[in-house]
């Protein structure tokens, strides 16, 4: 345990990363000191979002640093030091992934068990994914049983969870959007009512066809054509959770659409944007409602896996195309 290897941002992109935007660099394995422990990463997590800390801009949380880590959700075990709580085989879930080794205070790490369900699933449908869908559905949007809800990118992480947890509270028509043949039969086999490839033609049309009576709830992961698409179709009073607008991410230009927010108005609509670390308060009854719905069989989910450090930036790059089935992961 001496050499340890880590992602840094390389350069800033502009418009789509490029592996030129990154660099593998070497490091030594970190001696911790009082109260720190050195995390051995078994998985680290990917994420949509973390596009927009690459960029030199003021967000909600701050950019990426050039020449250094990046960062993000991991999981391993703990192979130096010590804290309250936390020893030496313990594993933990922690933010300092994008490296094999991670220092960090045992303050800021949480002890799991990995007894009770894969590691991975920690980082995935029992960790903030899973808890990003549960917040943004029932209690950003209130869906209600017997209610139509429409998700994009629903093949995806947190779409996938979103549209179960529709139909085990009790949703009346449960719709999703993802961009293959593939994931719209997966969607399917998840539950799903109905499901559509966008590439096949306007969302709008899509999405009439799919729900005639048009949706309660709209789970917003992509933006776009896909926000205006479900603004027209949301009934009076509907609702929609707004997770993230990957379609616009690595775009230079300002996006074509919505171009009918005045609907807003006559259909007296909520659109509200949310961010999953304001709903810690939901986490225990989180952990307690959904890994029942697993211990019982009635969830699934699913996990893209990419192998070795060396090839995060990869595993990165195919989410932003939309490569993956569910949660995507590097195995370290």
């Amino acid at each position: 345990m001496t050499s340890n290897r880590e992602i840094h941002l390389a350069s800033r992109p502009q418009g789509w990363p490029t592996a030129d935007n990154f660099r593998l660099v070497e490091t030594e394995v970190p001696t911790p000191g009082p109260g720190q422990i050195v995390v051995r990463n078994q998985f680290m997590s990917v994420d949509p979002y973390m596009r927009g800390r690459m960029n030199d801009a003021k967000s909600y949380v701050p950019p990426f640093a050039l020449d250094a880590p990046l960062d993000g959700g991991a999981i391993g075990e703990v192979v130096a030091g010590g804290a309250d709580g936390i020893n030496v085989g313990d594993t933990v879930l922690h933010g300092l992934g994008w490296r094999e080794y991670a220092l960090l205070d045992g303050a800021s790490a949480r002890r799991v068990d990995p007894d009770v369900a894969p590691v991975s699933a920690y980082l995935g449908v029992l960790g903030m994914t899973g808890l990003t869908a549960y917040a943004g559905l029932l209690d950003v949007a209130a869906m209600q049983p017997g209610e139509t809800v429409f998700v994009s990118g629903a093949a995806g992480a947190v779409g996938s969870m979103v549209g179960q947890i529709a139909k085990l509270r009790g949703a009346g028509r449960v719709v999703g959007s993802a961009g293959s043949p593939a994931k719209v039969q997966r969607l399917t086999a998840l539950g799903f009512d109905a499901a559509f490839d966008y590439h096949d033609g306007p969302v709008r049309d899509a999405l009439k066809a799919a729900a005639p009576d048009g949706i309660d709830v709209y789970f917003d992961n992509v933006g776009g054509e896909h926000l205006e698409a479900a603004i027209g179709a949301l009934k009076l009073h509907g609702r929609a959770a707004i997770c993230g607008m990957i379609a616009q991410y690595n775009s230079a230009e300002p996006p074509a659409a919505p171009r009918n927010l005045a609907l807003v108005i006559g259909k007296r609509l909520t659109l509200r944007g949310f961010l999953v670390g304001d709903h810690g308060g939901l986490r225990e009854q989180f952990v307690a409602e959904v890994g029942g719905w697993l211990r019982e069989g009635r969830l699934s989910y699913d996990e893209t896996i990419v192998d070795g450090i060396g090839n995060a930036p990869d595993a990165f790059l195919g989410l932003l195309r939309g490569e993956n089935l569910g949660k995507m992961l590097v195995r370290l």
